[in-house]
């Protein structure tokens, strides 16, 4: 399974797709996860990267047609063609509050599966800042189907307690954000 995450720096795209991978690592898969630099900075589009298989992973290159993609700033749809290379067979995961139907009309033609999350919403209500990566994380994993839902919490959870182990508070609204957007990730086929 390949999967190309497209955001801004600064809103965890990386981060994401890094502990996707120690998550997904953790029952059992091979795994990669790596980002693609431009310029570095806040707000500049950067890409990031997951493989993920039950055999060793022998590739190690950019992934230009991936199964799934997860749009973590939807302002990227005007400007990056987030679609190419992209299966027809695959899906797209956008960050919105959108109808299904407006995001579509931005896809470039794109005829496949289309699911969208409001990890805005989400987040801000359950971790009280602006981190639209838990959220969408916890949508590709429903949408792909990577683990099973429980597992997925679980191994989050312990991933959380390891990096903000000085922020204990930032854990329990973590965890209701992955739990959320498992709930709220809507289809448009």
């Amino acid at each position: 399974m390949q999967i190309r995450w497209h955001g801004r720096g600064g809103q965890g795209a990386k981060t994401a797709s890094l502990l996707l991978a120690d998550a997904a690592f953790s029952t059992g898969k091979y795994v990669q996860g790596f980002p693609e630099y431009g310029p570095e900075r806040m707000g500049a589009p950067i890409t990031a990267y997951n493989r993920i298989s039950d055999e060793k992973i022998r590739v190690h290159s950019n992934i230009y047609n991936p199964n799934y993609v997860v749009v973590v700033d939807e302002t990227l749809l005007e400007s990056v063609d987030v679609t190419a290379g992209l299966k027809e067979d695959g899906a797209i995961v956008v960050n919105t509050a959108k109808a299904g139907e407006k995001i579509r009309e931005k896809l470039k033609g794109y005829q496949g599966e289309l699911y969208t999350v409001d990890a805005r919403e989400i987040s801000m209500e359950t971790i009280g800042r602006y981190f639209p990566n838990t959220p969408m994380l916890a949508g590709l994993v429903k949408v792909a189907e990577i683990m099973p839902e429980n597992d997925f919490i679980e191994e989050m959870g312990n991933l959380f307690k390891k990096k903000f182990a000085s922020k204990p508070e930032v854990i329990e609204g973590n965890v209701a954000a992955l739990k959320r957007a498992l709930k709220e990730v809507k289809t448009h086929g």
